[in-house]
């Protein structure tokens, strides 16, 4: 993994770091077990739970090891809590209006991007068209189902 910084919300930084210890501190110890007790029973040319156990091993150091790149390279971005907001940034809350309905997006890093929660990414096409833009700007975005335009309404 190259060195670029990982832009990420306090609360992001947080799950990750949750995430990093559960893994290495619960799970791996876990499995490391698994692989223990399966490779105890014999012949490993034949053993299906050896090799899972391996695998899923494999998996989580895998994992570990990018949430350790992650939080090496992490930049907090702090979100503007305050309606005098003027410019979209990392960790602007946006509201806009699309196609007549209101919906209300954050603006977080990619590691933390949840499309259900609406949590975009400032490296999505939206995310890339709202960066910078103030209230009452329209932004056009390509999508799939063809451009979608989005009004700015409001940034906290």
């Amino acid at each position: 993994m190259d060195k670029k910084k990982i832009y990420v919300t306090k609360q992001g930084l947080e799950e990750l770091k949750h995430e990093h210890e559960i893994l290495a501190k619960i799970k791996r110890p876990e499995i490391v077990e698994r692989v223990a007790a399966a490779r105890a029973m014999g012949d490993l040319a034949e053993n299906s739970e050896y090799t899972a156990a391996r695998e899923e091993l494999s998996l989580i150091d895998g994992r570990i090891e990018e949430l350790t790149e992650i939080l090496k390279n992490a930049v907090v971005i702090e979100g503007k809590n305050n309606s005098s907001s003027t410019k979209i940034q990392l960790g602007s809350q946006v509201t806009v209006s699309v196609k007549g309905k209101k919906e209300v997006f954050t603006l977080v890093g990619e590691w933390e991007a949840d499309p259900h929660a609406k949590k975009i990414s400032h490296a999505s096409p939206l995310g890339q068209a709202l960066i910078g833009r103030g209230r009452g700007d329209k932004v056009e975005v390509e999508a799939p189902v063809g451009k979608i335009f989005y009004t700015i309404l409001s940034i906290a």
